[in-house]
């Protein structure tokens, strides 16, 4: 099967509640009016929704070989992603996530990183890598295995030949972060952190602070998530601020990801920084509004349509 991106990261199955009023106290319950499974992570969660726009995405990832493993595999499959890059490990248990959607507050997390913890770079063929046009690292400070020098090389390897190279990265509070980031952004061409997890990387609160740090680190394009406020970019000749789409927020799981297979599209097919940034906010806005990660994330067509019906506000800074 031919590909343009292939995904790498974090594998999840994510197990989530409809909005409830309020978290439960020792020893209560707390009905929400329903609770489902459905995929998660960061690698899983951006092909699916590439996959959804039309591009042919490939994942490299390991799963267990329990029930959760095999859900992703079949989710992933169903969605036209081809999964034959990923591992079903003998012994290990699948990552998982209880996400408790609260009205009013943003979400939270129990989560399990399972076989996610046992990927390194010799999951990832050099060959694939190469062959794609982008490379998408997603879920990083999660993925131990790939916090070295064998995985700068294969970025250096694959942007040697052309291929675009995108990292994104999860909320993990650990003291070795910026350093364990800084390893791989001299090989990045496109970094997509939120402005919380620029604030734990950098130390720094101002987006534009966070993005420049991240430059000065070796990114090459830095593009800071901001949920409700936007996203910031600043890049090579470039320095741009948005604003967000129109949309109902029911639950906010996924829409990081879902902004990154947007902007990973826009790349794709040839747009410049603020059609990337329009692409990226057009199918972030779609994802919010379901609970699931990715059941609600627009098709092309509905993306084509959304963005000609609405415009995203964007400014040069």
């Amino acid at each position: 099967m031919e590909f343009d991106c292939l995904c790498t990261g974090i594998l999840f199955a994510d197990h989530v509640c409809s909005p409830i009023d309020r978290v439960p106290q020792a020893g209560e319950l707390v009905v929400p009016e329903r609770m489902q499974l459905g995929l998660g992570g960061c690698s899983s969660n951006t092909a699916l929704d590439l996959a959804r726009l039309g591009v042919n995405a490939r994942v490299a990832g390991c799963v267990g070989d329990d029930m959760f493993g095999q859900f992703i595999i079949d989710e992933l499959a169903a969605g036209r992603v081809d999964t034959s890059g990923i591992r079903r490990l003998s012994g290990a248990n699948s990552a998982s996530s209880m996400i408790i959607n609260v009205r009013g507050e943003d979400r939270r997390f129990i989560s399990s990183p399972g076989a996610n913890t046992k990927l390194t770079v010799e999951h990832i063929p050099t060959e694939w890598a190469c062959q794609a046009k982008v490379l998408y690292i997603g879920g990083y400070l999660m993925l131990p295995g790939l916090e070295s020098e064998a995985m700068l090389e294969l970025m250096r390897a694959a942007r040697a030949v052309g291929t675009i190279t995108v990292l994104d990265v999860v909320f993990v509070q650990r003291d070795d972060c910026f350093e364990k980031v800084a390893l791989l952004l001299p090989e990045t061409d496109v970094f997509l952190p939120s402005d919380d997890e620029g604030t734990i990387l950098t130390g720094l609160t101002d987006p534009i602070d966070q993005a420049n740090a991240l430059r000065d680190a070796g990114a090459r394009t830095v593009v800071i998530t901001r949920g409700e406020a936007g996203a910031l970019l600043i890049g090579d000749g470039a320095r741009l601020r948005s604003g967000v789409y129109p949309t109902q927020l029911v639950g906010g799981t996924g829409s990081g990801d879902a902004f990154d297979a947007g902007y990973i599209a826009g790349l794709l097919d040839g747009r410049d920084a603020a059609g990337c940034l329009r692409w990226g906010s057009a199918l972030g806005a779609s994802c919010v509004r379901s609970i699931g990660a990715t059941e609600s994330v627009f098709n092309h067509e509905e993306a084509v349509a959304f963005m000609q019906e609405h415009t995203l506000e964007i400014e040069e800074f």
